[in-house]
């Protein structure tokens, strides 16, 4: 009870909750739930917890259950009521505070329960503890009744379950949750926590199709009563992974996946309650299929469909590092798991190379993560450069001559987390994207290097490839600053080093500008003469260009189409990136609508991700909506965008002999007037700009991996898996 310490009240955060979620939108309802799991996460470091449960309800209220301790229920010494009360009414206040309380925590350090609660429509906390079931509810942070005895538990059986129904007033934009972004976050939680069990649930379920025999259709059946405009496309690609499959030696037989039903309990007294805490771990299994990461569909007692998914992994980092480069060709067998503590920082460092040459390496602090690094990522970074040069020098790999392997160059094809536990993080900033801590800076370089070394020593062939590789890169990367200045403009006003076949825009304020990527001179012939000469630059490409996920640095520079848009943009690449001299406002990627349109996207997007990622954080990148349709019909025209718009229009003009429709598969079909009216108008256009989130950034770089890779079988699980969510497919 004397770890609660009471530091403020709650009113500020429904007048200003962007400043302890983050937003609003998406991303703040989502952190939500991660508020709520970090708290039973800290029970799972602190050792009281095993499984966490999460679960989505129709009405998108979150329901989080876990097998820890139980929140306490004793009355507060200064406050006189139960300290599950004042976790959840009183800002700061939390067993994350003062001495005896957790070692290490992650969340927003007290405040998580407090937040969600004054965020919520309404909140309920359950807790099994001593042999009984307490039980308070909330209103937008108001106390709605005292804590109050529900029922009886086994007096083994400890736990907490928190049930809230975020506040519409407040996520205007969206009180829907995401099914898929919060598997990414909790399949993370569960890489970064060894041995926990987290199990996501969602409750909801669409409008049921049932098949003869009044059977309900599964996602293969689905897939079965698409359009037949959409089977062949989804079999065209399809068909293509089966070519890239064949060309690699690889087997293209298609796996089979099991379908699983299981029948679930789905009161919600303290009965049930108590008893969600007694599941096995067999039990478990035979609810999820056992196949850890798979979704599954189990049917429940009344007819409705639930989705499932589980996460386990015994193995903790090494077997994140492994996920992450389920795509890639490992370099060598053995996965590098470092881990010690030194100066009270506990440190676990996991790392493997593939045969690709990007970098992936994502770091955590308390189980959050530091997208922009922090000390602890210097020291590994510090540790593997100079513990690799000492062997390459001492093995006679680096001749004297020779100048020491960059860090860069030994990263290059390497996959690895870095995960430190420390009682006091100092994160730069409000976001915590950046850790401060000078000791962990020491601790992971102590730990790395001499384990590291040891390792090197006993695995000489390992060893040697590690450098090997590290020392094509670095000759790669010397050819590469030579092109490099090919590359560089010496002005943003140098017309002269421009690409010959960009049509600047007039206007040379960066704020004004923004410029087209088009696929082909057919389509870049149309957007030259539809485009506003003012402000709209036209860059057309020629085919599709280099896949940079398979590509080192000096062929990625020789490339004619990537050096012409990084000419084009002004920034640089890399470690020369400069976003203070990008020529644009918005890089606007214009393809046609079909596959290889989305192909071309593709290999744009996974270019600019790797190379000019600051553009796409800070919105810079957008992708043009071309029109599916034209509609003539007695000389009036509509333009529709998806099929439902094209119904809509129909049930407004009528459906007869007189209407003239027109599916448009590329942009060459379009003359300069239609691209200007549909497409290039800024009073009329569409764009969809391109973002991504950064606390899953390590899932967006195994998409790209997986798509762009050399792996087919992967990549013919993606689209296997994705196909019904496909739209607009083009034939």
């Amino acid at each position: 009870m004397k770890q609660i310490q009471v530091l403020e009240g709650l009113e500020a955060v429904r007048k200003r909750p962007g400043m302890y979620i983050g937003s609003t939108g998406s991303r703040g309802l989502h952190h939500l739930v991660y508020e709520v799991v970090d708290n039973s996460i800290d029970e799972a470091l602190a050792g009281f917890c095993s499984t966490i449960n999460v679960t989505i309800h129709k009405d998108n209220s979150i329901t989080v259950e876990d097998n820890g301790r139980g929140m306490p229920v004793d009355k507060h010494p200064k406050l006189g009521i139960p300290a599950v009360e004042v976790i959840h009414t009183v800002l700061h206040a939390g067993g994350k505070f003062g001495g005896g309380g957790y070692k290490v925590s992650g969340g927003l350090h007290g405040v998580g329960a407090s937040v969600v609660n004054a965020l919520s429509n309404w909140l309920e906390v359950e807790i099994c503890q001593g042999g009984k079931v307490y039980k308070q509810r909330y209103e937008r942070g108001h106390v709605c009744y005292a804590l109050k005895e529900i029922g009886t538990c086994p007096m083994e059986k400890t736990g907490t379950k928190v049930t809230f129904l975020p506040d519409d007033t407040i996520f205007t934009e969206t009180t829907v949750y995401d099914f898929d972004v919060l598997k990414r976050r909790l399949r993370e939680m569960a890489f970064l926590t060894k041995g926990l069990r987290i199990i996501l649930r969602d409750n909801r379920t669409e409008e049921e199709t049932f098949l003869e025999g009044g059977s309900v259709v599964d996602s293969a059946a689905a897939e079965a009563m698409s359009t037949e405009h959409e089977k062949k496309q989804i079999s065209e690609l399809l068909q293509r992974a089966q070519e890239d499959a064949m060309e690699a030696g690889a087997s293209t037989e298609a796996m089979t996946s099991e379908e699983t039903s299981a029948s679930v309990d789905t009161a919600n007294d303290s009965e049930a309650f108590a008893d969600a805490f007694a599941t096995s771990e067999e039990s478990t299994k035979a609810h999820t299929g056992g196949k850890i990461g798979k979704i599954h569909t189990i049917t429940l007692e009344n007819g409705k469909k639930q989705k499932v998914v589980e996460f386990y992994y015994e193995g903790g980092i090494k077997e994140f590092v492994a996920y992450l480069n389920k795509s890639k060709e490992p370099l060598y067998e053995n996965i590098l798991y470092f881990e010690g503590e030194k100066n009270n920082v506990y440190v676990e460092v996991s790392f493997q190379h593939n045969d690709s040459y990007n970098e992936s390496v994502f770091s955590f602090v308390n189980n959050i993560n530091t997208p922009e690094g922090g000390t602890h990522l210097q020291g590994f970074r510090n540790a593997i450069t100079k513990t690799f040069n000492d062997y390459a020098r001492s093995a006679k790999l680096l001749k004297d001559s020779e100048p020491n392997l960059s860090g860069e160059d030994i990263r290059e094809g390497l996959t690895a987390i870095v995960s430190v536990k420390i009682e006091d993080p100092q994160f730069e900033g409000q976001t915590k994207q950046k850790l401060g801590n000078s000791e962990a800076r020491g601790a992971v370089d102590n730990i790395v290097s001499e384990q590291l070394t040891y390792f090197l020593e006993q695995n000489p062939q390992i060893a040697k490839s590690i450098c090997e590789k590290s020392i094509l890169a670095q000759r790669a990367r010397e050819a590469a600053r030579k092109a490099r200045d090919l590359t560089r403009r010496k002005t943003a006003l140098d017309t002269m080093a421009l690409p010959g076949k960009l049509a600047d825009c007039s206007d040379k304020d960066p704020k004004n500008c923004e410029i087209y990527i088009v696929e082909g001179d057919s389509a870049g012939g149309s957007a030259k003469t539809a485009r506003s000469r003012a402000t709209q630059a036209i860059l057309p490409l020629r085919g599709k260009i280099l896949n940079v996920e398979k590509a080192r640095l000096d062929k990625i520079y020789a490339n004619a189409e990537i050096k012409a848009m990084i000419t084009a943009f002004g920034t640089g690449i890399h470690e020369d990136f400069d976003i203070s001299k990008l020529r644009y406002n918005k890089i606007i990627l214009m393809t046609d609508a079909d596959v290889d349109g989305a192909h071309i996207s593709t290999l744009l997007l996974t270019f600019i991700y790797r190379f000019m990622p600051e553009l796409i954080k800070q919105g810079h990148v957008f992708l043009a909506k071309p029109p599916l349709y034209k509609l003539e019909k007695n000389k009036k025209v509509w333009y529709a965008y998806s099929d439902e718009e094209l119904d809509s229009i129909l049930s407004e003009v009528g459906r007869d002999q007189n209407n003239k429709i027109q599916r448009y598969k590329g942009l060459g079909e379009m003359d300069a007037e239609q691209l200007w009216e549909t497409t290039m108008d800024p009073e009329r256009r569409i764009l969809l700009r391109v973002n991504y989130d950064e606390e899953t950034e390590s899932e967006l770089d195994l998409t790209f991996t997986t798509l762009m890779g050399d792996k087919v079988e992967p990549r013919r699980e993606f689209i296997e898996e994705n196909a019904q969510f496909v739209k607009n497919l083009d034939i």
